[in-house]
């Protein structure tokens, strides 16, 4: 299993994914789920993938390979980032059909999210579904989770919207993935981060957070306390701060007490 997110706030975009791609008692494999696409000074996408290893990883391969040949439609040349999620979305669709005619047996589907920025244009993120269509996100929904997405929700639900500042959307979206990771055993670390400032078309700042890393050690155990002070902290029952009822106990005759 996956966990990636995506966030779009005012300020830019942040992307994150967990790197467990196979979970078992004697085999765990662990493979980069964002893949990044950067023309500086033009253009900057990034990629990220859930599902099938071998759909995601022919699907990168032919959206590199396009790039690399100059291809008539590439991510070099189009247009727009609704363009790129239309041609990803084709692409993804072929290499499904061409894996399942060889194993009708197995599921070959995969999700991405993609997002970047062309100059001159907004930045956008789009979920591109195993079918091929997508959806972009919103104002009202201003992030986009693939894979293991429920354990993580709550927190991008409470806390994004357009105006969360990029290094505290950025803290939310890795807070996000610890959670989990916590609470479901086929995500897991290196936790990959991306956090890219509107317009400045390059790589951005990408981070790599191991299970022992000093930062992410830390994010987690300040979340955790932070948890716990948030629960010590919530109002009282009413019947907490009232006085207890002084109850009375009678002794009989023989000194054996009687409620």
């Amino acid at each position: 299993m996956t966990y990636c997110v995506a966030i779009k706030t005012d300020d830019g975009l942040v992307f994150a994914s967990d790197s467990l791609t196979n979970a078992g008692i004697d085999h765990v494999s662990t493979y980069s789920k964002m893949h990044t696409f950067v023309q500086p000074g033009e253009r900057m996408f990034v990629l990220l993938a859930a599902g099938n290893l071998a759909t995601t990883q022919a699907v990168v391969k032919r959206l590199r390979d396009d790039c690399r040949l100059s291809n008539p439609t590439c991510l070099s040349s189009v247009y727009s980032i609704s363009d790129a999620v239309d041609y990803i979305g084709t692409i993804s669709t072929e290499v499904q059909r061409t894996q399942a005619a060889r194993d009708a047996n197995t599921n070959f589907e995969a999700t991405f999210i993609f997002g970047g920025q062309i100059a001159g244009q907004a930045p956008e993120t789009f979920m591109i579904y195993p079918q091929g269509n997508h959806i972009h996100e919103s104002a009202a929904h201003p992030f986009l989770q693939i894979g293991e997405t429920k354990y993580g929700k709550p927190i991008l639900d409470r806390v994004i919207r357009p105006d969360t500042p990029l290094e505290q959307a950025a803290r939310c979206a890795l807070v996000s993935i610890n959670s989990t990771i916590r609470s479901n055993l086929t995500v897991g670390p290196p936790v990959e981060l991306l956090i890219y400032n509107t317009d400045a078309l390059n790589g951005g700042r990408r981070l790599l957070f191991s299970e022992d890393h000093p930062y992410y050690r830390s994010l987690a155990n300040a979340w955790n306390e932070g948890l716990r002070q948030a629960l010590n902290n919530l109002p009282p029952f009413e019947w907490e701060n009232q006085p207890q009822p002084l109850q009375v106990v009678a002794t009989s005759g023989s000194g054996q007490m009687q409620g």
